[in-house]
């Protein structure tokens, strides 16, 4: 949107809308599932140290709040049940998409997942496809890395392919498919 994004730190990007995964999970694994998808929200709340200690009436409203939109987004991942356990206790793919729901807690504009399909089966990543679509059609822009082609040609608008770090071919899958030098 124009704003120089260098030199800002991370809960300033968080602010400005920008969210994202990583290629290696990184959860709180000691926390719960819903506790993950809390701190997700961190930057969009406004308790703060003050509100935190005397609990005024709004801060609970605003936790019942975050709340409700952590168990949202669970439901919209199909994790909802496991709310209560502890997030290093779900399988690989399962982790995945916690991941992405706490990306998705910050409400970005503009999502980048890195490798979300790395190590994950070939039912996952079909679902995991069907996700980023549902995620895109809400008006989220995202933006992928992404080794797997079959998911990247599937739910590519636009695609950029780089061989060593310099862009070798840019456009829509079918171009990119037919490219010589991608080829």
């Amino acid at each position: 949107n124009g704003s120089n994004t260098r030199n800002k730190k991370v809960h300033e990007l968080v602010s400005d809308g920008l969210a994202r995964t990583f290629q290696n999970v990184e959860l709180f694994e000691s926390m719960t599932v819903l506790e993950n998808v809390l701190v997700g929200q961190h930057a969009r709340t406004h308790c703060g140290l003050w509100g935190s200690i005397f609990r005024f009436p709004w801060v609970n409203q605003e936790e019942a709040r975050a709340t409700q939109t952590a168990i949202d987004l669970l439901d919209f991942i199909g994790l909802k049940e496991y709310a209560p356990r502890k997030s290093g206790d779900l399988a690989f793919g399962w982790q995945r998409l916690l991941e992405l729901a706490r990306a998705l807690a910050s409400k970005p504009k503009l999502l980048l997942l890195d490798e979300p399909a790395a190590g994950l089966n070939m039912v996952e990543t079909f679902q995991l496809g069907d996700l980023i679509r549902k995620v895109r059609d809400q008006g989220i822009a995202i933006l992928l890395v992404e080794h797997d082609m079959s998911l990247t040609m599937e739910i590519s608008d636009r695609i950029v392919v780089l061989d060593q770090g310099k862009k070798i071919a840019e456009g829509p899958p079918r171009a990119i498919q037919e490219n010589e030098g991608v080829i």
